[in-house]
């Protein structure tokens, strides 16, 4: 009696919890199916599973499976043989170690075209697909989708910046060709991911400005920075978000490659130089998908926390790794930032202590570098800096880049405070004259 449960339970992981039905697809070369040895397309029929339960609790996203790839009934003789049901390049690309995977319940999920249409996605069912709507051949897109333990090529060029708190911060810029697919993948897929309300970095149509003026004239600022954002949004993370929102396995394994990138150590063996990870893939900056994809990502992250905020009075807002809380107590923002940091150490997250701050209104309050004391705008340090480049303008001779600079300055003040801008620009003209 003891292997019943252990038997029901195998059965409901693999073949779900509710009946199957049928849907007959005929493959042939042109979408990615076998041909023969002489080239000509054969088409193989397939089932479809596609099973009612949903891949999560309280998920929409439908299992859908593989029959190609689930257990086969036994063989009635020894000397039967087994239908083909898959080219060999397929089954390489499927079994190859960059789509390799230990969790079977992933490995044959296919796309749930439903979940794709509601979140306004591409419906991508093979890399054929994926390759043709980015203008690239199948071997193409291979060619940037392997993750190899050595590789004689980088697709990225690494190079470090230094860190105004000190230390460098490590860029992976893509070189020309995966670049110009990591940019159409930021327009076809990346942009129409879904995305907090409260997420201002990286966003079309928010800023600085619309993340800092929720928070204007309140009696605490409390901001909470991340350690390691991007770095922080692995591969497996990236993979998982894709396969939720009603990607299949193939195709969300195949995206995850091309949009993350393993720190990498050049390394000579016999006069060849190759190139080898020496850490996990992540999303790298440098990359055109990467702030996007840490937005998707950090949904739930973002939701726990403005509902966190929202039960004690506080305002919450994010602009990349910089989260934000106000409110109209100090007491209660100390409690906040405790009990942030809970959620967001279960997201998967950690906090970066040093820049952790408490900021009354007896001090300066900022949010991302824009003061929000009483009114939304610059520091009186700031626009004194200001109103000095404009007098040294006015007394040495003409110099076009310094002239640039201000003209970029007071465009950004203008963004922020149409009014303060306007008195300096109002300076700036008489001093010129």
């Amino acid at each position: 009696m003891s292997l019943f449960p252990k038997l029901l339970t195998w059965v409901k992981t693999v073949f779900g919890q509710g009946p199957r039905t049928r849907q007959v697809t005929r493959l042939s070369s042109a979408n990615g199916g076998p041909v023969d040895a002489s080239g000509r397309p054969v088409d193989v029929v397939t089932e479809e599973v596609v099973l009612k339960g949903p891949l999560k609790e309280k998920h929409r996203r439908l299992v859908k499976r593989d029959p190609r790839l689930l257990p086969k009934p036994p063989r009635k003789s020894h000397w039967e043989k087994r239908k083909k049901v898959m080219s060999a390049e397929e089954a390489n690309r499927l079994f190859s170690g960059t789509l390799r995977t230990r969790n079977r319940n992933l490995r044959d999920l296919l796309p749930d075209e439903a979940q794709l249409e509601r979140y306004g996605l591409p419906v991508w069912r093979s890399e054929q697909d994926v390759a043709t709507a980015l203008g690239i051949t199948v071997r193409q897109l291979r060619h940037f989708s392997v993750h190899r333990q050595r590789d004689r090529v980088s697709h990225y060029v690494t190079f470090a910046l230094p860190k105004r708190s000190g230390g460098q911060r490590l860029i992976h810029a893509p070189k020309k060709g995966l670049k110009a697919v990591q940019r159409k993948l930021l327009s076809l897929l990346v942009e129409k991911l879904p995305v907090s309300p409260l997420a201002h970095g990286f966003v079309k149509g928010r800023s600085v400005r619309t993340g800092a003026e929720g928070h204007v004239g309140k009696a605490v600022v409390l901001r909470v920075d991340l350690k390691d954002f991007f770095p922080s949004v692995s591969y497996a993370r990236v993979r998982g978000l894709l396969i939720a929102l009603g990607y299949g396995y193939p195709v969300a394994a195949t995206l995850a490659v091309l949009m993350t990138e393993s720190e990498r150590q050049p390394v000579e063996v016999d006069g060849q130089v190759f190139f080898v990870p020496i850490g996990p893939r992540v999303c790298v900056q440098g990359a055109p998908t990467s702030p996007g994809l840490c937005n998707a990502v950090v949904l739930r992250m973002d939701r726990r926390l403005a509902g966190l905020a929202r039960k004690h009075g506080f305002t919450y807002s994010r602009y990349a790794d910089d989260l934000s809380f106000s409110g109209p107590e100090q007491k209660t923002a100390e409690k906040l930032r405790a009990l942030a940091g809970k959620i967001i150490a279960e997201e998967g997250f950690q906090v970066n202590a040093p820049k952790t701050r408490l900021q009354r209104r007896g001090g300066r309050q900022t949010v991302t570098g824009v003061t929000v004391n009483q009114v939304l705008g610059l520091s009186r340090k700031e626009r004194r800096k200001m109103r000095a480049m404009i007098h040294q303008e006015a007394s040495r001779p003409a110099d076009a880049e310094n002239s640039a600079r201000i003209d970029g300055k007071l465009a950004y003040l203008s963004m922020l405070n149409p009014r303060q801008a306007e008195a300096l620009r109002t300076r700036r003209k008489g001093r010129t004259r």
